[in-house]
């Protein structure tokens, strides 16, 4: 069995250590984290900072990236897997996704997660607890759909977008790239690029290019 080290120990970070753990595909987990003060996470090691983490590469060669920002976690993957680092799929043992279903590489899928027939699912990808994505749907890189959410099949959602949590989105709509859909709006049309959502319906209160998600 091989190692494997998770970039971030913040709230994400534990969630996805948990996940890592049930999987029981690694002899050690370990942490790397900005945070100097941390020494163990839910009993997990912080070995050392962010910006050393590629110095363990003889030791770690799998490594996850645990950061909520959607890009700098991109970002991250990329710079990972240049180095050399192979980037595994985490999956919660208590999700239900078809056979039918490509999820990429760096992505967390959930406990509780529903991920139906011919949807594809972009690199590093969270799909939060107890989230449902329908039949034929496509994430692209870097999104982040929050719990409890439900998005209706042939739903396509461009990439760095944030799917807040107990959010619903119908079926056959587009969401664009870098946007926020807010905590409990309902979509029933399709949201255009750097768009903020809110309500049921969801109206754009905010069209932005803005550093961030």
């Amino acid at each position: 069995m091989s190692k494997l080290m998770i970039l971030g120990a913040g709230g994400h970070g534990k969630v996805v250590a948990e996940v890592a753990s049930l999987m029981n595909k690694w002899s050690e987990i370990v942490f790397f984290d900005d945070n100097v003060d941390l020494k163990k996470v839910n009993g997990f090691k912080v070995v050392d900072d962010l910006e050393n983490c590629k110095k363990y590469k003889m030791q770690y060669e799998n490594a996850f990236v645990a950061i909520g920002n959607n890009k700098l976690r991109i970002k991250l993957i990329n710079d990972l897997s240049n180095e050399g680092f192979k980037i595994p799929l985490l999956i919660h043992p208590f999700t239900c996704i078809s056979n039918k279903v490509k999820i990429d590489e760096g992505t967390v899928v959930m406990a509780g997660a529903v991920i139906n027939a011919n949807s594809l699912i972009g690199k590093g990808c969270i799909i939060n607890t107890s989230c449902s994505i329908d039949h034929d749907c496509i994430l692209k890189d870097g999104v982040h759909i929050s719990p409890g959410v439900h998005i209706g099949g042939t739903t396509q959602i461009g990439k760095f977008t944030w799917i807040c949590i107990g959010s619903s989105i119908s079926n056959n709509i587009n969401i664009g790239h870098n946007s926020v859909i807010a905590a409990g709006a309902t979509v029933v049309n399709d949201i255009e690029n750097y768009a903020l959502a809110v309500g049921t319906p969801a109206k754009n209160i905010k069209v932005t290019k803005t550093k961030g998600r």
